[in-house]
C-alpha cells in the first residue's frame, strides 16, 4: 500500500504516529473537559491541560508543515479560531464551560465535516484541495 509515493512502511510510521498523537490530544481533552465541567480543582486536571496542548500543537504543526495551505482552509482558520477561544479562558474565566463547549462544536465540524467545507479556502471563495494527507 503505497501513499503519496512514501513506502509502506514510511505511511504506517505516520499512520500510526499522527493517531496516537490524536489519542493522546482526545485523552488529554476528556481529562480538562471532565475537570472544566465539574468543577473540579484545576491542580486535578492540569496535566490533561498540558497533554492537551502539546499534543494539539504538535498536531497543528504537523498540519502547517505538510500544507501551508492549511491555514487559510476552513480547517485550519476555525481550528486558530480554537486557539484563540482556549486564550479567553484566562480573561473569561467564569466562561469556561460556554467556552469549552463552543471549543467542541467548532472540533466536531472540523473532524467530521464534509470536504467542500473543510477544505474552503476563505482567501479563494471555493475549496482547495491541499496534499494528501495521512489520517489518523
Amino acid at each position: 500500500m503505497q501513499k503519496q509515493g512514501i513506502s509502506e512502511k514510511r505511511f504506517w510510521i505516520q499512520r500510526l504516529s499522527k493517531t496516537s498523537l490524536r489519542a493522546l490530544h482526545i485523552l488529554g481533552i476528556v481529562g480538562v473537559g471532565g475537570g472544566i465541567l465539574l468543577s473540579v480543582d484545576k491542580t486535578q486536571w492540569l496535566n490533561y491541560w498540558y497533554l492537551a496542548m502539546t499534543t494539539g500543537s504538535i498536531l497543528m504543526l504537523w498540519e502547517i508543515v505538510r500544507d501551508w495551505r492549511w491555514l487559510i482552509q476552513l480547517k485550519g482558520v476555525l481550528t486558530l479560531v480554537k486557539v484563540g477561544l482556549l486564550g479567553l479562558f484566562v480573561p473569561l474565566a467564569n466562561f469556561k464551560p460556554e467556552l469549552l463547549i463552543v471549543i467542541l462544536f467548532l472540533s466536531v465540524i472540523v473532524s467530521h465535516g464534509p470536504a467542500g467545507l473543510r477544505h474552503y479556502s476563505i482567501m479563494h471563495r471555493r475549496q482547495i484541495d491541499s496534499k494528501k494527507e495521512i489520517k489518523g
